[in-house]
């Protein structure tokens, strides 16, 4: 089986990889793909983003980092695979997962979306809270990989 992890991974935190690594176990292919969504202000750009994960990532030989614009729906046609990997941390997730996904199957009815559970220790763990700690200073070393947290203190230099 080949599946989609998609996401805007800005950054890419501890919890994104226990999602990746744990379905990498399950399918035989996976591609991390990062959404470009230029309405939405990011820290990173996308080929920082890109390079990011492919760093954390080459572990893995079965993930493949990709990027998309538009529609999840119409970039899975085009890549052939219609199984959507999403993370559920807490309930609240839920909700718009769920929605997510109901969107996405009657967008298109092969469209299968499966949800992973985050491991306990990084059910609280978001890319906004990695981002605003990082931009006070704080400590993020358990929160990213190294060169996540160096590519962040590299963007927060002189504060906010």
């Amino acid at each position: 089986m080949r599946a989609i992890y998609p996401g805007s991974f800005d950054p890419v935190t501890y919890g994104h990889l226990d999602i990746i690594e744990r379905t990498s176990k399950k399918v035989e292919h996976l591609i991390v793909a990062v959404l470009n969504n230029p309405s939405k202000k990011s820290v990173f750009s996308l080929e920082e983003r890109i390079e990011l994960l492919k760093g954390v990532t080459k572990e893995f030989p079965n993930v493949e980092i990709d990027f998309f614009s538009g529609l999840l729906t119409d970039y899975a046609i085009k890549r052939n695979c219609t199984t959507m990997i999403r993370g559920l941390r807490a309930v609240s997730d839920f909700e718009y997962e769920m929605q997510m996904a109901l969107v996405n199957k009657k967008i298109n009815t092969e469209i299968e979306t499966l949800f992973m559970v985050s491991s306990s220790k990084y059910a609280y763990l978001s890319s906004s809270i990695v981002k605003e700690v990082a931009m006070f200073g704080g400590n993020i070393s358990c929160f990213v990989p190294k060169v996540v947290e160096q590519a962040l203190k590299n963007k927060f230099k002189g504060g906010i």
